[in-house]
């Protein structure tokens, strides 16, 4: 218990002075994109920053809570732009793992599965859940999967925010829910999730604080926002978390997989890009929302930057959880193979 507790003060302390400085540095998403390096170099130190999976579960849940406050009718009426902009990302998606393994077998000498599981752009839980059951190089794929997603969480913000001009307003209302209102939400979320997770739906606690943010928000039941201080603590959260992933892992072991996890996200990363320039002219919707959409970080780094960016994330999450059910679907079709 006292371990434990040191090592919750331990990720909190860090995550905040991480927020703090990229604050003060002026660099975007500060919450996220700071609590994120300073967990990692915490973790690559030798320190235990693992997350209990409760924690992890209500950090999620309260980010879908924001997240779902943002839900507007001019978001909603896009849809039918959707379909068109969800193929042509299957499409990459598809193209990434089949390039990625190739390098990966060719260039690195992988087998044939760990390849393909290590090129999987997201799903972690579901992909290492497979390793296991292979007997596959887990520590190959756990480390080269985090490079990716450590590699988009600190990146995507600046990039957009400094090259192509993104906002740094907010999509968010204006009115902060009460406390009534949020405790009635997260009561409603939980078993929303767990339903969810019965059916097996990726990312399903970040669906469910969505789904009942949303229905809450749009009928005047709980209008509003998570406060400014719950807000920033689920992305200071969700940065830690992400860092979390190295927590155990020896830096001598980590440059093992540099690498290879730096070309396997660079591929990634290229063909996401040709997939987004295509959507842009066939679907006409913007290259910013795109990038974010298309990026193949996790869902929740991603859905936190679409907020602390000042981003519309209907569509953002629509292409994400898109991603993660093909990659359920997709996954063992191709060990099969």
């Amino acid at each position: 218990m006292r371990q434990t507790l040191f090592q919750f003060m331990l990720v909190i302390s860090a995550a905040w002075f991480g927020y703090a400085i990229f604050d003060f540095l002026g660099i975007p998403a500060a919450a996220l994109t700071g609590a994120t390096s300073a967990v990692t170099v915490v973790a690559l130190l030798g320190f235990d920053v693992r997350f209990p999976a409760k924690l992890r579960n209500a950090t999620i849940l309260l980010l879908g809570i924001n997240i779902g406050t943002a839900v507007s009718p001019e978001a909603l009426q896009a849809i039918l732009k959707w379909p068109i902009s969800l193929s042509i990302m299957s499409l990459c998606v598809l193209l990434g793992i089949a390039l990625n393994v190739r390098v990966l077998k060719y260039t690195f000498g992988y087998d044939r599965e760990t390849a393909i599981l290590a090129s999987a752009p997201g799903h972690l839980t579901f992909v290492l859940g497979i390793a296991q059951e292979n007997n596959r190089d887990v520590s190959a794929i756990a480390i080269i999967q985090s490079i990716r997603v450590l590699f988009l969480t600190l990146c995507v913000p600046p990039v957009l925010t400094y090259l192509f001009g993104a906002s740094k307003g907010t999509v968010l209302p204006e009115d902060i829910l009460t406390l009534p209102s949020i405790i009635l939400t997260l009561i409603a979320a939980v078993p929303v999730a767990l339903f969810y997770g019965r059916l097996k739906f990726p990312a399903h606690w970040l669906l469910a604080g969505m789904t009942v943010s949303a229905l809450g928000h749009g009928s005047g039941i709980s209008p509003g926002r998570l406060p400014d201080f719950l807000s920033i603590t689920a992305f200071l959260l969700m940065g830690a978390l992400i860092g979390s992933r190295f927590s155990n892992t020896p830096p001598r072991k980590l440059l093992t997989y540099v690498l290879p996890g730096l070309t396997v996200t660079l591929v990634t990363v290229s063909v996401a890009l040709i997939g987004v320039l295509f959507a842009m002219w066939a679907a006409g919707l913007p290259f910013a929302i795109l990038v974010i959409a298309y990026s193949p970080g996790a869902i929740e780094a991603m859905a936190a930057i679409t907020i602390s960016l000042g981003f519309e994330p209907v569509l953002i999450a629509a292409h994400h959880v898109t991603r993660l059910a093909l990659l359920s679907v997709a996954m063992p079709l191709l060990l099969r193979r």
